[in-house]
Formats: structure tokens, sequence, C-alpha cells
């Protein structure tokens, strides 16, 4: 379907009605701090669920416990080999173009600010990097593993935040929406796929469609467990990109709380890198995948690795050719893919599993001030925003 400012208007006054109302009724019995503790015991699929778990927290883990009966599965096993092929180039862009561009939007900044606090930045992306670790491994959806509870809890935390602000009349609901509404939900699923795939392509990364077709598909598998309605959902990837355009065009715009944000994602992975002498790539990479004028926005710094940055592509298009050439180099790079993600993860969870808990009340660090002001290659279409 195609969106129009008076569909994506609409999809401002929703939000989550099964999540939410399973909120309402934790902190109405005032069970919101039992739940967390028995919940930190539930972190596997087929896991049983513990005695003493509120009535109508057990209703709802049982009633979201599997993926949507529409699932292909073969696109989803597509999907993980997409991923595992370009791993540390899905984790660059979602480091370095999909959370800066999240920081763009000025009410998506103040809200991921309200969920996690200015001091936390490192749990913030540790959540994101985890739960999409967790999604791409072969065994997501069987016994044992961790992405569906992930998934259970992070759309109860989403909840969470809606109630807090709304409760305690920190949001302005008729100049903005809904608290993490649908629009902003599938905007966030914009971002982790169809942002993915458009740095990939600035990377110089060669997808086919199949490939990139299932990468979306994947993300449109997590939104319908974050609670996104599927009717809304773009299903091409052209109306994807139409519906990433105009809500881009919708939003994006610079405030105080995502330059603080983008500051302390630069900070954050300048620890990260070895030494101080690449540090200023951190910088770089960002403006090279959201362009100048978001960087701009978020203040992000210019500095002399800006040209090189821009060799990039050229460098992954020689190792892009050993793997083609050689099965044994096509494994070694893999292999380092792999150890690349699952150390930069270790470094920003410090080696703890993050636990998605509901918070029993939203910091009041909050924000920067306490009021939102007002087998082909594939090739993307072109954006029409800059970014």
């Amino acid at each position: 379907m195609n969106h129009t400012e008076a569909s994506m208007d609409a999809l401002r006054r929703s939000g989550d009605e099964l999540a939410d109302a399973t909120v309402a009724t934790l902190f109405e019995r005032g069970e919101v701090g039992k739940f967390n503790t028995l919940m930190r015991y539930v972190s596997t699929v087929g896991a049983p669920l513990p005695d003493g778990l509120p009535e109508v927290a057990r209703e709802y883990l049982q009633e979201t416990s599997a993926p949507p009966a529409w699932v292909d599965w073969g696109e989803m096993e597509k999907a993980r080999l997409f991923f595992i092929d370009n791993n540390v180039h899905i984790s660059t862009a979602l480091s370095f173009a999909s959370m800066p561009a999240c920081y763009v939007v000025p009410h998506v900044a103040k809200l991921l600010s309200a969920a996690h606090g200015l001091k936390y930045p490192s749990k913030r992306m540790a959540e994101t990097g985890q739960f999409t670790v967790y999604l791409m491994q072969p065994d997501a959806f069987e016994s044992g593993s961790r992405f569906v509870p992930a998934a259970q809890k992070v759309r109860l935390l989403h909840a969470s935040v809606r109630h807090h602000l709304e409760r305690e009349d920190r949001w302005d609901t008729e100049a903005l929406g809904t608290p993490i509404c649908q629009e902003d939900m599938i905007g966030g699923q914009m971002f982790f796929s169809m942002l993915v795939l458009d740095s990939l392509h600035r990377l110089g990364i060669h997808m086919s469609t199949e490939g990139a077709e299932a990468y979306y598909y994947a993300w449109r598998v997590v939104g319908a467990m974050l609670g996104v309605d599927q009717d809304a959902v773009p299903k091409s990837l052209e109306e994807a990109r139409q519906f990433l355009d105009l809500y881009m065009l919708r939003h994006m715009g610079p405030s105080e709380e995502g330059a603080h944000l983008t500051r302390q994602l630069i900070d954050l992975y300048e620890e990260v890198v070895p030494g101080t002498l690449f540090d200023p790539v951190v910088s770089a990479l960002i403006r090279h995948l959201v362009g100048d004028t978001c960087g701009d926005w978020l203040q992000v710094p210019r500095t002399r690795w800006d040209t090189v940055v821009k060799a990039v592509p050229h460098l992954l298009g020689v190792l892009e050719s050993i793997e083609d050439r050689s099965p044994l180099g096509a494994w070694a790079l893999d292999r380092l893919g792999h150890l690349t993600t699952v150390l930069e993860l270790s470094s920003l969870t410090r080696g703890r599993v993050m636990h998605y808990a509901i918070p029993e009340q939203l910091k009041r660090d909050y924000g920067v001030s306490e009021s939102v002001r007002r087998t082909h290659r594939w090739t993307p279409p072109t954006a029409t925003v800059p970014y």
C-alpha cells in the first residue's frame, strides 16, 4: 500500500492494544517488580513460566509465544544466510546509520532518552545488538533460543514507555501523537531494514535482489512480533522506500537530544576501537552513511578521515573478490565477520545478558531539556531525502 500524510497521521494515534493492556494491568496491580524478577529466569523458548507469574502476564506470554502463522521459513533462512555473508557490514550499518537515523528524528531521540536515560548509551546499543544477533541465529524460533522471549519483553518495554509518558503527563500526545506509535514502530523497522540495505549499497557491497528482499522480510516478521499493525506495513522494497522517504520528510530535523545521543554513540565506539589513531573513523563513517545534512544536524565532527572513508567501498570490493574466488577465503572472511560482531557485542554488554525489563519508572534525566521542541545486483531506488 502507498501511504499518505493522512494515513501516516492515523498511525500516529495508534499504539499496541495487547501490550498496552498488559502493562496497564501490571502497574494497576503493583506487579511490575514481581514480573521483572521472575522473567529474568525466562530467557529461552520452551522455558517453563515460573510459579507466581501474574496471570495477565502469563496470558500475554502465551498469546505471543509463536511467530505469525504466515511466516515463510524459506525466506527466513535466506535472510539468515544474507546476515552471515554480510554480518560485519550489517553491524556497521546498524551502528553508524540506523542508530543515528533514529537520533535525527527529534521525538524519537526524546523517546530513546526516556526509555534508557542519557547516562547509559552502552545499554541502549547492547540491547539493540543482542536482539539482532538473537534474530539471525539458525534456531531463532526453536526451543532453547533467546529471540522470542527478547521480542516479548521489548514489546512490553515499549508499552511501559507509553504508559509512563502518558500517565505522568510528560508527552504532548495532541501535538506528537501516541509515544512509540505505529508510525514510529514501522519507521524503526525501516531503519533496521531498508536503511541497512541502503548503507550496504553506499559501502559498495554487492547484494542480490533475493537477498535484500529476504533481509527485509525478516524484519517484517520482527515487526509483527513487536506489535506492528501488519495491514499498515509495506510489503515490498518499493513500498518500504516510499514509506521511509515520507516518514523522514515528515519528521527529521536537528534536536539537542539527537546531538547528545550521537555524541554518546561516537564516544562509546571510540572506546571500543583500540588506541586513539582511528577514533575519527567513527565520525567519518556516520557522515558517510547518513550524509552531511543529517551529520550537521547531529553535530557529527568533520575529520581528516572523511575523505579516507570514501575509499571503503574499494577495499570491500577487493575483499569480495577474494570471497568470490576462494571457498577458503569466503570461509575465513565469514568467520572473521562473526568474531568481529561477537567482539563488538561483548564490548558493549561487558559480557552480560540484557534482560529488557519493564522500567518501574522513567529516569528524570531522560532528556537534555524537559520538553520536546515543537543474482542481479540490487540497486536501491533514488532516495529523495538527505540521509
